[in-house]
Parts: C-alpha cells; structure tokens; sequence
C-alpha cells in the first residue's frame, strides 16, 4: 500500500471501532423478552393447570384421556388410574394420560346414546 497512499494515511482513514453500548443490546434483549412472552409463558401456564387438573382428580370424575378415551374414574393411585369405559370393561391407564375433565353427565350420555 506504500506505493500509492502513505502508511499514515491509511491508518487514518480508517474509523477507529467502537464498542456498541446499551443500544446495542436492546433489540436482541427484545427479541428475547418477545419469545418469552410469546413461547415460554403459556407453556408454563399451561403445564401448571395441568398439573393442578391432574391433583386434583378423585373417584366418579368423568374424564378423556389424550388418547380420546372417555371413561368414568373408579379408582385411582399416585401412578396410574382406572377408567370405566362401558359397563364393567375396565382399563388403566398412566395418570398423566388423562387430557381434561368431562361436565358431569356426559359419560352416561354417551352410555345411554350407545345402548339405543
């Protein structure tokens, strides 16, 4: 480079780097605080009332489980649960399998509907 432009010149023209300050951590600070409130926060609401559903199940809840099983509980441990899903047929399942409560009634509604 010596040949056209001075050494001394070319180190002068060349913008001394700065380091970038707050400003330069706000919009991926942003981009961070709009995933969690997008993504992380209802995930972790959501598997918070799912948890206190599952606590808070007991004998005669009439339930569906993820698989699209609807049954009535009859019995019921830490672990696993005991669906009726017609008249004395039985089955167990694991007790996070269950995906939501059923109003009361629905299960011998669909009893009823099955029969006729």
């Amino acid at each position: 480079m010596s040949f056209f432009i001075s050494d001394a010149l070319a180190e002068a023209a060349a913008p001394a780097a700065q380091q970038p300050g707050i400003e330069g951590m706000l919009f991926p600070l942003g981009i961070l605080v709009f995933f969690y409130f997008l993504f992380l926060r209802p995930q972790a609401k959501k598997a918070k009332e799912q948890k206190q559903m599952l606590a808070s199940l007991n004998k005669g809840v009439e339930v569906v489980t993820t698989g699209g099983i609807l049954g009535k509980i009859v019995d019921l441990d830490e672990n696993f649960v005991k669906l009726e899903i017609s008249d004395n047929i039985f089955i167990q399942v694991q007790r996070h399998a269950i995906g939501s409560l059923m109003p009361k009634g629905t299960y011998k509604t669909i009893l009823r509907k099955n029969k006729v």
